[in-house]
């Protein structure tokens, strides 16, 4: 019963794409027989879907002309995918306070036929992640909820151009209103950033959309990206770059593409030099930064801070004493 319900949605998806579809081409996309071809054609028009037959050369079966499909119309496999998506995006954290993938995962289960319904329910409740779930910050007197509105909004802001008004606040700061030109939208680590151009500013800046509020697509028109802009390169960059106490740069003996396997984009800037590695980063503990350059495998040479080198003494003293234990 499973193999013939996705053979028919299979064959519905076909006929919406095409404007006339052969008996035989049916048959090879099923991998049935035409009399198992009719037999479908047949089931379909019972349910009142207005499936018409064409004789002749050319012929063939055709959707009436004008009639539209339901919007939900998913094959067993594409039901998994579009629900593991959904599982990995709720575990991310970015599902909207209003619990907005919930919903979509419930409505989408209850549409299904029974035995692909079990079968998305067996994925729902086997599949696992290895990295911890992130919760989802609350959006509370947002005119445009920061996870449920705010994407999609800004989203076709950029795709047509306009720019957006929206009252923003940074940790321990005032909340300032902002207009700038989107370019860009970034998911990093269970947030949503914004790469755009900052009219107050005057500059490019990166921005979190969990602390904007009050979100507003414009009527004027925005002034476009640089050429060849790049806005997950452009967010990655401004992550890395983020003023945490320490700052640090050290020259690896290793090549740029050894060391970027190692250490993502947003954690660390790294410039090819001509005897390594140059790495640059931000960061709260020198007593972990320790711990990274020791996970390198190579050799390093410390420019900044001073302080660093204790920290990596401190951390050469510890795992000498565990080793002689």
């Amino acid at each position: 019963m499973a193999a013939t319900t996705s053979r028919l949605l299979d064959l519905l998806e076909l006929l919406q794409n095409r404007p006339v579809t052969s008996g035989g081409q049916i048959a090879e996309r099923l991998a049935v027989d035409r009399r198992t071809v009719r037999r479908y054609i047949t089931a379909l028009q019972e349910l009142g879907i207005p499936i018409e037959g064409e004789r002749g050369p050319g012929g063939g079966y055709r959707m009436r002309p004008g009639y539209r499909l339901p919007p939900l119309m998913l094959t067993g496999d594409e039901a998994v995918v579009v629900v593991l998506g959904m599982m990995a995006a709720r575990h991310l954290g970015l599902e909207g306070a209003d619990g907005t993938l919930g919903h979509a995962l419930a409505k989408i289960s209850r549409v299904l036929p029974g035995p692909l319904r079990s079968r998305i329910e067996a994925v729902q409740a086997t599949v696992g992640f290895t990295i911890p779930p992130r919760h989802a910050v609350p959006a509370a007197g947002d005119a445009i909820p920061a996870r449920a509105g705010a994407i999609p909004a800004l989203a076709e802001a950029i795709w047509q151009g306009r720019r957006v008004r929206a009252s923003y606040q940074s940790p321990g700061r005032a909340q300032t209103a902002r207009e700038f030109s989107p370019h860009g939208l970034v998911i990093h680590s269970g947030y949503c950033y914004l790469a755009a151009y900052d009219h107050d500013r005057h500059a490019l800046r990166t921005f979190r959309l969990d602390r904007m509020r009050h979100i507003a697509v414009t009527g004027t028109p925005a002034i476009p990206a640089p050429p060849g802009f790049d806005a997950v390169g452009y967010v990655s960059r401004s992550l890395a770059r983020t003023p945490w106490p320490w700052r640090v740069e050290v020259l690896l003996d290793a090549p740029l593409s050894q060391v970027a396997q190692q250490l993502p984009a947003t954690l660390a800037e790294l410039t090819p030099t001509g005897g390594g590695t140059l790495l640059r980063m931000r960061v709260t503990s020198l007593d972990w930064m320790a711990s990274v350059l020791a996970g390198l495998d190579c050799g390093f040479t410390i420019h900044q801070p001073e302080e660093l080198r204790a920290s990596v003494r401190a951390l050469a003293e510890r795992l000498s004493v565990a080793a002689a234990r």
